[in-house]
C-alpha cells in the first residue's frame, strides 16, 4: 500500500485541525454502532472481521455524508454499504489450496464455547421466535435484536408503550416455556 506524504503535515497534525466537520455523523455512530455491529457480525461470523467491515462501511458513509439527503434513512444506507463491502470482499478473496500429508486438526474447544452448541441454540431460538404470533415476534425482534427502546418500538409499530410491554412480556413467557428451546438449553 502506498502512503501519501504531505509537506504540510505539521500543520495538519495540529489538535485544532482534528475536529470533525460532521458532528451529526459522530453522534449517529455513537448511537447506532451496537446495532450496526450486530448486522456486520451476522454478515461475517467473526467479531474482528465484523469490526473491520463496519469501519469500512462507516468510512464510506462519512465520505458520502453531504450527499445523503434523508438522514432518517441512514441505517439503510449503512446496511447497504455493509452488504456491498462484504460482497466485494468475498469476490476478491483468493483461496489457496495446499496439498499435505495430514489434515490439520482444530484445537479442542473448551467448555461452553463450542460453536456447534452456540449455533444449535441460535437456531432453536429463531425457530421459537418464528412460532410466536407475528405482532409479538415483531416486538421481540425490534426490542432485542434491533436494540430499540420500548418507546421506539411503540413508535415503529404504531402502538402504545404499554402494549409493547405486555406483548413482549407474554412473548418472553412463551419463549421460556418453549419445549424445543428448553431441550437445547438443558
Amino acid at each position: 500500500m502506498t502512503t501519501l506524504v504531505c509537506t504540510s503535515a505539521s500543520k495538519a497534525a495540529a489538535p485544532a485541525a482534528r475536529t470533525l466537520p460532521y458532528p451529526s455523523f459522530s453522534s449517529y455512530v455513537r448511537a447506532r454502532q451496537p446495532v450496526l455491529l450486530r448486522t456486520a457480525r451476522s454478515l461475517t461470523g467473526n467479531p474482528s472481521d465484523a469490526e473491520d467491515l463496519l469501519q469500512t462501511a462507516l468510512t464510506k458513509t462519512y465520505v458520502a455524508w453531504e450527499r445523503i439527503e434523508d438522514h432518517r434513512a441512514l441505517d439503510g444506507y449503512v446496511r447497504r454499504a455493509l452488504l456491498n463491502t462484504r460482497t466485494s470482499q468475498w469476490r476478491k478473496r483468493k483461496v489457496d489450496e495446499f496439498a499435505c500429508e495430514e489434515l490439520p486438526e482444530p484445537e479442542p474447544v473448551s467448555g461452553g464455547d463450542d460453536p456447534a452448541e452456540q449455533q444449535a441454540l441460535r437456531d432453536a431460538m429463531w425457530r421459537a421466535i418464528m412460532r410466536l404470533p407475528a405482532r409479538q415476534r415483531a416486538m421481540v425482534v425490534l426490542r432485542y435484536y434491533e436494540d430499540l427502546s420500548e418507546v421506539q418500538t411503540a413508535e415503529v409499530l404504531g402502538v402504545s408503550v404499554g402494549t409493547v410491554k405486555s406483548a413482549v412480556s407474554r412473548a418472553l413467557g412463551k419463549l421460556r416455556e418453549d419445549a424445543e428451546l428448553g431441550l437445547v438449553l438443558s
